[in-house]
């Protein structure tokens, strides 16, 4: 994947953020596959501030890796506000970082519902700091291709560890 210099601009001011609180950041993906991680990973240095990710494209994946239950994909489905607030919360327990960002969605062209059409993205986020561990999860919907709607997710995902440490 070729990322253009906003991306890499992007993923290195996340960096720079992380590093000035000596934290570390961790990633579990679906939709993505990878994406998020092989953006910060570009970035020259990443190692001082990237943990690790998890590729979670299938549901058993997101139960053997993130030890999330078979039950609770079931009754949210996995493009859902419970399952990608999982996702981060797991994603935490089973690394040394105290960020981690968890995306989830349908990035088509197919697989969409009614309920849940292609461009549905859940995110989860949850930091644990000198204020505790908190969560917080956003829906968006996203157009355009399948590589566009991964890459918006991607921005995105990166935008909100942003937000959260500049607020």
């Amino acid at each position: 994947m070729n990322f253009n210099k906003d991306d890499l601009q992007l993923a290195a001011a996340v960096g720079k953020l992380m590093l000035a609180r000596q934290h570390k950041v961790v990633t579990a993906e679906s939709c993505t596959g990878g994406l998020v991680s092989a953006l910060i990973t570009e970035i020259a240095g990443s190692s001082e501030w990237f943990d690790r990710g998890f590729v979670t494209y299938s549901n058993l994946s997101k139960h053997q890796m993130l030890n999330i239950s078979t039950q609770d994909l079931l009754k949210h489905g996995a493009v859902s506000q419970q399952i990608a607030a999982m996702m981060a919360e797991q994603a935490l327990v089973n690394c040394h970082a105290n960020a981690a960002v968890s995306i989830t969605g349908i990035a088509g062209p197919g697989g969409g519902s009614d309920a849940k059409p292609v461009g549905s993205v859940w995110f989860g986020w949850r930091f644990s700091d000198h204020e505790g561990q908190h969560t917080h999860t956003e829906y968006q919907h996203f157009s355009g291709s399948r590589n566009s709607i991964r890459m918006q997710s991607v921005r995105f995902a990166l935008s909100g560890i942003i937000n959260h440490y500049r607020e």
